[in-house]
């Protein structure tokens, strides 16, 4: 009988601990919030388009009638307000921080929402990131909920080990782009979630290619998508494989991201939308 290293990253006995080490971390909500799915939108590397994802999902579910939120997880790099054209600061009442509401109804929490100036760094140390993230889950008063959408930061620190350990993340999606270094970048991401025993629902091609405007052609400007053959490996689907798209980028940068039209993550929000 081998003797156990308290380490369970490293083992893979299936232990009365490991059952019960995962609940144990979990932070519980406030009575006021009620939230049926998680969902986590993450990658190994940063600049993918991972908050434009996570908007793109919220809105087409949110289109669709369900109660979304988005806890912007990005404490370092928050960019869902501005993508929502959200500029008030979050209030709060006697028991709970409170979400700003879009003119879509997506709820958002999010750290510039709470700075006096949007353009101040958040120059704050791993530990207190963490107590950020995990307040933004337990003191704010979500209510009732179909999605909560968690706009990670990139990498695999020490936000994704928080919101992994304690949100209840039903599943996560990791968003990637055409290039070579992507698929040890996409296995880094998987690996973490398996680790923690997440479920990876699937991967999002972003910058994929650009379609000409004049001859309608496709140009792979950051060479051939290999998500096919990493997905494949990792026995994933490809939820989507999103173009290059200079309109969306123009309402995202003027807060409109309610007005985008993104047909090729259609598909998969629905799947998300019917569940």
């Amino acid at each position: 009988m081998s003797q156990c290293s308290h380490d369970c990253s490293s083992c893979k006995e299936s232990c009365s601990s490991r059952k019960t080490s995962k609940e144990d971390f979990l932070k519980p909500m406030n009575k006021y919030s009620n939230i049926k799915k998680v969902i986590g939108v993450v990658s190994g590397k940063g600049g993918v388009g991972k908050s434009l994802v996570t908007t793109l999902l919220a809105v087409k579910c949110a289109k669709a009638g369900l109660k979304v939120g988005i806890l912007d997880a990005d404490i370092t790099g928050p960019s869902i307000p501005k993508s929502f054209g959200v500029t008030s600061r979050a209030m709060q009442d006697e028991e709970c921080l409170l979400p700003t509401v879009t003119d879509g109804g997506i709820k958002i929490m999010s750290i510039n929402l709470l700075l006096e100036d949007t353009n101040s760094p958040v120059v704050w140390r791993g530990p207190v990131i963490s107590g950020v993230i995990e307040q933004f889950w337990s003191d704010v008063r979500w209510g009732e909920l179909d999605y909560l959408f968690v706009d990670m930061p990139p990498g695999t620190g020490d936000v994704a080990l928080t919101v992994f350990q304690s949100l209840p993340v039903d599943g996560i999606v990791i968003v990637s782009t055409p290039q070579d270094l992507v698929k040890m970048i996409v296995n880094k991401a998987y690996n973490m979630a398996k680790m923690m025993d997440v479920p990876v629902l699937g991967l999002v091609e972003n910058m994929s290619y650009y379609v000409c405007e004049d001859c309608g052609k496709k140009i792979n400007i950051f060479g051939e998508s290999q998500i096919d053959e990493t997905a494949k490996e990792l026995g994933l689907p490809v939820l989507a494989k999103l173009p290059i798209n200079p309109e969306i980028n123009k309402l995202v940068d003027a807060g409109r991201i309610y007005d985008a039209q993104c047909d090729e993550i259609d598909d998969f929000a629905d799947v998300l939308a019917g569940c």
